[in-house]
């Protein structure tokens, strides 16, 4: 009979608390419109309990913030614009989300674990003296994480004493959140000076008509048995049939075939596809991993 009421009280307990939670997604978008990993981050903060608000901060970024309003359990939606925001440079953001978590006293702040959240939150959470978590791809509770380690060949489970809970997403585990149904209040936070110890000059990007790598629902992948930087055309033919993504090994990235922004895995960027391999040894590691496999020459098949 203690036991159960234990166990109602605890459920109680933990009720009331998700009620008090309250957790800031910092969007990433290029002020036109907004990443897709933000989506997935989005959901993860819904799994905490609580309201849910996204800071938008760019230079021009009204209709980001009317995208991300849309968004099924988005309660408010925060929007700083100021010319210092221009390349969502660390330096400048990390101010300003200080200065949002001094007025809003959030309970978790989150990104994705793309290249701007892996960037900006370890600074953040430097400057609110707490420990960040990196990567999660589960929610136990509003202060306990699980991540990978070991190269994904383990799972570690993090519990958080910090006040505040600092941790990027990894989008692949997480489902992207509904687009539309969503009705948030939009509201002006002020733009906080930023440390000027750099300046956005310029972005040189890859520009492509297929899906992002980390957000492809399907991706087509080479590595060296491609032989050539040429041969990734096979490849390209292939992904442009599937409204697929192109991804590459480290060592077709090392050997110069394809650049870096290709390289997939540990070194590069986290998917999570079906994956189909094909190669002409039957002991290759990928086998291991490989949901559907074909020993075979990729030039011979047909």
């Amino acid at each position: 009979m203690l036991r159960a009421v234990n166990k109602t009280h605890f459920k109680q307990l933990s009720g009331l608390l998700q009620r008090f939670q309250s957790t800031l997604v910092v969007a990433e978008h290029n002020n036109d419109k907004l990443t897709p990993i933000t989506l997935n981050a989005i959901t993860a903060a819904k799994k905490l309990g609580g309201d849910v608000s996204c800071l938008v901060a760019g230079t021009d970024c009204t209709k980001v913030a009317q995208e991300i309003s849309k968004v099924l359990g988005v309660k408010t939606v925060l929007i700083a614009q100021n010319d210092a925001y221009k390349g969502s440079l660390p330096e400048a953001l990390t101010p300003l989300i200080l200065a949002t978590q001094k007025q809003f006293n959030f309970t978790h702040i989150c990104a994705g674990a793309s290249a701007f959240g892996k960037n900006l939150l370890p600074r953040l959470a430097a400057k609110l003296d707490v420990a960040p978590i990196s990567d999660i791809i589960e929610i136990k509770s509003p202060d306990t994480f699980v991540r990978t380690i070991y190269a994904g060949n383990a799972l570690s489970t993090v519990k958080s004493n910090d006040n505040v809970k600092v941790f990027t997403v990894r989008g692949t585990s997480f489902e992207p959140a509904e687009v539309e149904g969503g009705s948030a209040t939009s509201e002006e936070v002020a733009a906080s000076a930023p440390a000027e110890m750099s300046e956005w000059l310029e972005a040189s990007l890859t520009k492509s008509d297929r899906p992002e790598l980390t957000s492809a629902k399907v991706v087509v992948s080479g590595g060296r048995g491609l032989k050539s930087g040429d041969n990734f055309k096979l490849l390209y033919d292939l992904a442009d049939k599937m409204n697929a993504a192109v991804g590459a090994s480290r060592a077709a990235v090392d050997a110069g075939y394809v650049p870096n922004d290709m390289q997939v895995g540990q070194t590069g960027k986290i998917v999570a596809p079906t994956i189909v391999a094909i190669n002409k040894d039957p002991e290759a590691p990928i086998f291991q991993v490989a949901d559907y496999g074909l020993v075979a020459d990729l030039f011979k098949v047909r």
